[in-house]
Formats: C-alpha cells, structure tokens, sequence
C-alpha cells in the first residue's frame, strides 16, 4: 500500500483551471482535500484561497477518477492470477491513466480455476493495494453462447443454474458486482433473476439472442449490455435480436469499447444517439498486454498475441484489447463528436451509477474520497490523487508549495 506522504489531517488544497464534476463545470476550483476526503469545492473567483498544503495546476482539468467496470488486466499482469503483486502491478498501471476504480474481470476458464480466482480476489478486494482499486468482480463467462463466445473456450462453458452461480458467489465472499450472461440459454432467466436479488447487476452479451430473449433477460433483472455489438448477434431489420433491444431500451446501460478496432467510428455515432447521456459506459475491456511491447500474454488461460495493438487468438478473432481508459474518452469525443465533459460522465458517473456505486465514486463533492484525475491542457492525464494522496509525484512535485 502506497503509505501516506503528509501527516493524516493536513489539509492540500488543490487549484486548477477548471473542474468537472461531471455533473457542472467549475471554472478556477480551489478542491479542499483533509484526511483523504473532499471537504469543499469553491471557485477563486469568488472565494479566498484557504491555508494549507497547495497543489497548483494552473493548466489543468480536475475530474473524478475513472472507473472501468470491464477490465481483465494490463501492464504484464492479468486479474485472475489473484494475487496482491498482479493486482498492485494492474492498480499502478491503471492509476498512471487516471483510473482510481474497476471491476476485476474473469475470462471463461475450468471450473476450479474460476473458483480459485473469484476466492483470490474476494480476499485481496479488501485488502490494501496500491493505485486503483478493485470495487467488485465482474464474472464474464462461463454462461454465454457457444455461437457467440468470442475468444472464450467452448469446452469450458457452462449452462448457467441457480447452483453453479451460487458456487461462484460464494468463492468470491459477495464481490461479484456485475456478470455477463446469454439470455437464450437454458435456464438463463432464474439465474439472472437469482444473481439480481444478491445485488449483481446483470449484463446481456456473448449473446445470439433474438429479441425475444433479450427481453426475457431485462424482465428478469438485466440491466446492462457487454460490449455492445461485439460478441452478439448482428443486427437486421427483421430479426434485430439482443442489439435492437439494447439500442431502444432506454433504461438500459451499455458498454462500448471505444479503441477504433472492436468498433467502426460510425457505429460509436450510432451507439451515441441511441443511448445518449445517461445509459453509455466506456470500458476497456483490456488485457496484460496493455501497456506492454508486442509478444504473446494471457488472459485467463488462454495465450493472446499482442500485436500493433491486436490482441488475437487463434486466426483472427479479437481477445480483448491494449486500450486505457483516458485513449477512450479522447477516442469517443472524437468518434461521436460528443463534448468532453460529457466522454467524462461515461467514465465515470454512469458506470458508478450502474454498478449501484454512485454513492461512493463517480462524482466530485464534499464528503467524497478524494479520487481525482488530473488532465493536462492536452487532455492527457498529469496526475491522479487517490484517497487524496498522488499517485505520480514525480511528475508533478513542482506543483506543490507550502
């Protein structure tokens, strides 16, 4: 754990050019920080500079940490080695990129392995990691669509029931926040129906779903959408099947991977109108090889190979991706010419709000842990405070004065 660097109750007041939170924008923020958590959020343009340790970031933009409800690895490690050292590794990597929270992700894999993972992290969620921290589990496989399984081993899915997610569920000690599911399967809709009333959300994807079904999983407590037309049957104007409800279902979070590769600039245009503000989440859905040289790394138990940003099992099929969550926000104001506050609200707010978590992170205000990234003129991420501590001192120690 990244120990403090000043005494417990000083207090840093932070100054920057504006501030998003994501919610209003406010121009000159003086960001008063005491014991790790927001004790208020004012302007310079209408209020003295308070006294304390004072972080100077004329330049810059101050949003809430990221957070990525759909991430399997990065920087060499993968989330299912559960083990402090891969996930500190993955914490420190993600943290460089202004993430402060994520969902640590599994990939179909043997029954046992699975259960030893979700066991692995239910016991690390609650310890102390350094960077960003593991906020739950999100379970994608091992109930998903042969037709539709994307890189996951198809002699390791499993039908989904009742008893098998009640295995999962008690290896991981309640840490599952979120799993992925095809609805068409057999027995599909007790299970999602199970998994909601333990407070799992639950979402569609790895699906070849017609809408039938796909409204079958959403009255039975879905509520979001993995990697929306990735990995799920395509859409045709008499058969739109899981994607047609996924697009008009406006009570439906959807997550989209905006990295050029998984899906077309135009598309994201489309995804854009469809969900708009409030239901869009952006996830990386990324893997070891993030971050890292081209070579080959796993996820899960399968062997990936990285290259020129690919990251591709067998002949061609994509197995995740070398995206980080700051590319995406840039990639999606670009590709839906959407405004950047609100690329900032689909990293943040609403995967909060999705995840049931809108309480704790997402959003700035008072009483709120200081979890902050900090964005250069660029865009580009300078700084992340997390729990009010920094998380890159190197980079930014001339900001500090006091």
């Amino acid at each position: 754990m990244t120990r403090s660097r000043y005494p417990e109750l000083v207090r840093t007041v932070l100054t920057a050019n504006r501030l998003l939170t994501p919610e209003q924008v406010v121009d000159k923020p003086v960001v008063v920080v005491e014991g790790g958590v927001i004790a208020g959020i004012d302007s310079r343009t209408h209020a003295a500079l308070p006294a304390g340790r004072h972080v100077e970031l004329p330049e810059a933009t101050l949003i809430p940490a990221l957070f990525d409800v759909h991430i399997h690895g990065s920087g060499g490690h993968d989330t299912m080695e559960a083990t402090d050292s891969a996930l500190n590794h993955i914490g420190a990597f993600l943290a460089r990129h202004g993430v402060g929270a994520y969902c640590a992700t599994t990939v179909t894999a043997p029954l046992d392995s699975l259960l030893r993972s979700l066991s692995g992290l239910a016991k690390l969620i609650e310890s102390p990691l350094d960077g960003a921290r593991p906020v739950g589990i999100h379970l994608e496989g091992p109930f998903l669509s042969s037709h539709k399984r994307g890189a996951h081993p198809e002699s390791q899915l499993l039908a989904p029931s009742i008893a098998l997610f009640e295995r999962m569920w008690q290896a991981s000690e309640g840490n599952i926040r979120v799993m992925t599911i095809a609805p068409e399967l057999d027995g599909a809709d007790e299970t999602i129906a199970y998994a909601t009333r333990l407070g799992v959300r639950v979402s569609l994807g790895h699906s070849d779903a017609n809408a039938d079904a796909a409204r079958r999983g959403v009255r039975a407590g879905a509520v979001t959408a993995t990697h929306t037309f990735n990995a799920m049957r395509r859409f045709d104007h008499r058969d739109p099947g899981l994607l047609g409800e996924v697009l008009t279902n406006d009570d439906l979070f959807a997550e989209i991977i905006c990295d050029g590769l998984h899906v077309d600039p135009d598309v994201v245009r489309l995804f854009w109108k469809a969900k708009g503000l409030e239901r869009a989440l952006l996830v990386t859905d990324a893997m070891a090889g993030t971050g890292m040289p081209d070579g080959t790394y796993w996820l899960g138990e399968l062997e990936v190979r990285v290259k020129n940003g690919r990251c591709i099992v067998g002949e061609d099929t994509l197995a995740g991706s070398t995206l980080t969550l700051d590319r995406a926000l840039c990639n999606f104001a670009e590709f839906a010419a959407a405004g950047f506050a609100q690329a900032v609200t689909l990293a943040t707010r609403n995967p909060a709000r999705m995840t049931g978590l809108d309480a704790e992170i997402g959003t700035l205000a008072p009483g709120r842990s200081a979890d902050i990234a900090v964005l250069s003129a660029k865009n580009e991420v300078i700084e992340t405070f997390l729990r009010g501590e920094p998380q890159l001192v190197p980079s930014t120690q001339g900001y500090f004065n006091g």
